[in-house]
């Protein structure tokens, strides 16, 4: 159960040196890749509108192009939201209806949960989105935040995918600061966090907590690097606290490249980790 703490972190960015950073990781990344051009999902949350922001700053609003895949079960406010980020920034925008394809593999799985269900359009929004990059030659551009990324919240090889992620050290409540700086809608920063992956399904009600206090005991135990005792001391309840540490220990085979045996005396990801694959 999640409850008030009397100490509060202090999570506030300064969101113009935070935009300069991200705008420029982007163009940097792209270049250093030998790309010129990005391409995104856009839900029309918020997440996915601040990056369609940074990335049109980074390579010009003709070298980003959006993606918007709905199921036939989406909310259609969803893909109005996302039309109007579009259509502010001037992106090129493709609407591709995942239904058939997501139906033609649910038809013989019969029962299949809400989650599961979730992880099939989720994985195939992704490959929409692969397919179209290697179309247009392009990287994709991931939208999870820290929040999501350390609490497993989200679909391994689905919407946790991409080349280059620019929200992925943001925390939800600081991915919010950027895009009121950005000049997101109002509409879309208010609004309920939702996959959208199933009618009224909402980030926050399928994960049982809120992203403001989550925030904070994630900042005080990953960023700050406080054992139980200082948690517990400023506030946080004691289930709270062992609740989210398993969330973020059981996820964390999410957050790393897959595990390599290791054989030989150099193993990828292992001993041979260079952050650039040339200079042998």
């Amino acid at each position: 159960m999640e409850t008030g703490g009397r100490q509060k972190q202090d999570l506030s960015l300064d969101t113009g040196v935070v935009r300069k950073l991200l705008v420029n990781f982007l163009r940097d990344e792209c270049v250093n890749a030998g790309f010129r051009k990005g391409v995104l999902g856009l839900s029309g949350g918020v997440d996915s509108a601040v990056v369609a922001y940074l990335a049109v700053e980074a390579l010009g609003r003709e070298n980003v192009r959006a993606l918007i895949m709905p199921y036939k079960s989406s909310n259609p406010q969803s893909r109005a939201d996302a039309e109007i980020v579009a259509g502010m920034l001037g992106m090129p925008l493709e609407v591709v209806e995942i239904t058939p394809m997501v139906d033609a593999y649910l038809s013989r799985e019969n029962g299949a949960d809400n989650l599961r269900q979730g992880n099939v359009m989720a994985r195939q929004r992704m490959i929409v989105l692969y397919d179209i990059s290697s179309r247009d030659r392009a990287l994709v551009f991931g939208t999870s935040n820290k929040t999501e990324l350390m609490l497993g919240y989200g679909t391994l090889f689905g919407d946790m995918a991409c080349a280059l992620n620019p929200l992925g050290d943001l925390y939800k409540t600081q991915v919010l600061q950027l895009a009121e700086a950005l000049g997101v809608p109002d509409a879309i920063v208010k609004k309920k966090p939702s996959a959208d992956l199933w009618e009224g399904q909402t980030d926050e009600g399928e994960m049982g907590l809120t992203y403001a206090r989550v925030d904070q005991l994630l900042f005080a135990m990953i960023d700050e690097r406080r054992n139980d005792e200082e948690l517990l001391r400023m506030g946080f309840e004691e289930e709270f606290v062992r609740r989210v540490k398993r969330m973020v220990m059981v996820s964390q085979f999410k957050r790393r490249p897959p595990v390599i045996a290791k054989v030989s005396n150099r193993t990828i990801n292992i001993d041979f980790r260079y952050p650039r694959d040339w200079g042998i």
